[in-house]
């Protein structure tokens, strides 16, 4: 008997075995190239491109392929080919789908006809802000999708040679539409063709099962931050309002502060829900790094109001920049935040948050009637 149970476990264990090491096959990989990114899925009808220079959130699905953010301009073709590998991945699973789901099935009579038509192309993008890690992409990916028409009308708007939407809060229009100093000219391909200036906005119908709200926050990482909830799959694109991989990179230049960053992660939170203990329910996509969670949001949120609230004691008791510095008010986190390259460093963001949190001066007084006009006779 011993022997017949030992053979039997040996079977068992050469069956489970390769079982075992299907279940940890890495991720699925586009690569051109040198260049590879990799694919990640998230909740749902949302997946995680990653390694195109920032992080990019794709809903892919039956209304066809939304984009928040689309990475390096130099990366364009892989992110391209990813995908196109997410759709044919969709299409080979998906059962035939009901003509009533999302906006642009809902009473088609092309797809009630032929639901195992071609994979839908990239209808909308997304910019979370200006910076071209996160926007080089955007004319390549445009002109490789289409549009649709909305309300009540459902179809491909072929005659207009427009490509895929893309929305934005409208101060990241005027920054790739206006580049200041040595900054080279976007191409207005490449400009958002539809912004808002309201809190936020919601796409007007559900996509691939989803509603999605796209939240501005003001003074943030610039001054034309959003983040992106996707209802349905319960994911957050946070563009660079969060990020795994180092301090928050400020774009005083442009309007960026702690302030508005540490605004943008507390209202980010307000929407997480966890599935136990602030681990899992609801996911974040990060502008960089791995994906993340609300404990991971979290522990970010309160690193970044404690070296705030540091920084600004300092800048109370009249300390200079030099000193703050000195101070090395990031000392405890550096060892998983602090960073030192050409890009950013440690520096540089105590740097910029003690610009940020620097008191305004007062505007001057105006001796009163000194404006007053002589009347003319």
């Amino acid at each position: 008997m011993r022997h017949v149970f030992f053979a039997a476990l040996a079977v068992a264990v050469a069956i489970v075995a390769p079982l075992g090491r299907a279940a940890q096959q890495p991720p699925p990989q586009a690569r051109t190239g040198d260049q590879q990114i990799e694919i990640l899925p998230v909740h749902g009808s949302v997946y995680m491109i990653a390694g195109a220079g920032g992080n990019i959130t794709a809903s892919v699905g039956k209304d066809g392929v939304l984009l928040v953010d689309t990475g390096l301009a130099s990366m364009s073709d892989t992110v391209l080919d990813a995908v196109r590998q997410l759709q044919r991945q969709m299409q080979a699973k998906e059962p035939p789908f009901d003509v009533r789901w999302g906006a642009e099935t809902r009473g088609t009579l092309q797809n009630s006809l032929n639901p195992f038509g071609p994979p839908k192309p990239i209808r909308y993008i997304v910019n979370t802000h200006f910076h071209p890690d996160h926007v080089g992409g955007n004319e390549r990916l445009a002109k490789a999708g289409r549009t649709f028409t909305g309300g009540n009308v459902a179809g491909d708007i072929a005659d207009a040679g427009q490509g895929a939407a893309i929305f934005a809060y409208e101060n990241t229009l005027n920054h790739l539409s206006a580049p200041t100093g040595a900054k080279a000219p976007t191409p207005e391909a490449a400009w958002p063709t539809d912004t808002f200036h309201q809190e936020s906005m919601k796409l007007s119908h559900f996509f691939n099962g989803d509603g999605i709200q796209i939240v501005h926050v003001p003074g943030a990482h610039t001054d034309g931050d959003v983040f992106v909830y996707f209802r349905g799959s319960d994911v957050i694109a946070s563009g660079d309002l969060f990020q795994m991989t180092t301090y928050p990179f400020i774009d005083v230049e442009h309007g960026g502060g702690i302030n508005g960053i540490i605004d943008g992660c507390n209202r980010m939170l307000d929407i997480v829900i966890p599935e136990f203990r602030m681990e899992g329910g609801t996911m974040v996509v990060p502008g960089h790094g791995r994906l993340a969670d609300g404990a991971d949001l979290a522990y970010y949120r309160d690193m970044l109001t404690i070296v705030r609230d540091r920084a600004q004691a300092l800048i109370k008791q009249g300390k200079t920049l030099e000193q703050v510095k000195a101070a090395r008010i990031t000392a405890d986190y550096d060892p998983r935040w602090g960073a030192n390259d050409e890009r950013w460093s440690t520096e540089k963001f105590v740097e910029a948050v003690y610009k940020t949190l620097q008191p305004k001066p007062a505007p001057k007084a105006t001796t009163p009637g000194a404006t007053t006009k002589k009347k003319s006779r």
